[in-house]
């Protein structure tokens, strides 16, 4: 991509643009803008690195049911009907922490993923927590999924954030608007692991939340997608 093109991506980006705004009035894709804007994010968190802003890693977290769709499952094998069902009960959530030592207070970054369909939903950070108060925020963001939390590393971590932001720029959807500085705690990161894959037996996946649009979502879908090649499901 030409500089001029990612001078304009910047540009809009400043004028508060979602990627997919800035991708229609460029005449890009989606995936493309969110490529140059998460290379800008690694450019500022290089710079920060450079200069000793950015605290040193404690650990990584992410809930044990992710892990394993993500990281551990042979993704070329189609599940069984029982191993569908069962996948369902996390409904393509990733609760991820990133979590950086500034002195003696834990300097927190919060991502909750949907990495079937709309990337990232939710975000806070960077955060300062003491330890008492970071175990009980832990404690209570993995209280509602069945399995408990396990240690990653950060390039895992980075590679699902990143990853699901660029699928969903694909579909239409922008991250929470508090990625945009919840991105910068998530460090520089290497070449994109290509074999986590996003979406739901190959194709994007949609379960509704609680503060979701759905009519609106599913247009979108319908309209980068198509009909046929997505699935979703609205709960009550």
């Amino acid at each position: 991509m030409s500089s001029d093109y990612q001078q304009d991506i910047l540009r809009l980006r400043d004028r508060k643009l979602s990627p997919k705004q800035i991708a229609r009035q460029l005449g890009l894709r989606p995936s493309e803008v969110s490529a140059i804007l998460q290379a800008q994010a690694e450019q500022v968190t290089h710079e920060r690195t450079e200069r000793g802003d950015l605290q040193p890693l404690r650990h990584c977290l992410i809930n044990e049911g992710a892990a394993q769709a993500l990281l551990d499952s042979p993704r070329s094998k189609k599940p069984s009907r029982s191993e569908a069902t069962d996948d369902l009960i996390g409904n393509g959530l990733a609760q991820i922490f990133v979590t950086r030592l500034d002195r003696n207070v834990l300097l927190v970054g919060s991502y909750l993923v949907d990495y079937w369909c709309l990337g990232v939903k939710n975000c806070f950070g960077p955060r300062k927590f003491d330890q008492r108060k970071y175990d009980h925020l832990v404690q209570q963001s993995y209280a509602g999924f069945e399995q408990d939390a396990r240690e990653i590393s950060l390039e895992q971590a980075q590679n699902i954030i990143w990853g699901s932001v660029a699928y969903a720029a694909d579909l239409g959807f922008s991250p929470h608007p508090d990625f945009e500085t919840a991105k910068t705690h998530l460090g520089t990161s290497s070449q994109m692991d290509q074999s986590i894959v996003f979406g739901r037996d190959g194709k994007p996946f949609y379960v509704s939340g609680p503060r979701d649009q759905p009519t609106r979502i599913i247009a979108t879908l319908r309209e980068h997608a198509g009909d046929g090649n997505f699935d979703y499901l609205i709960q009550a």
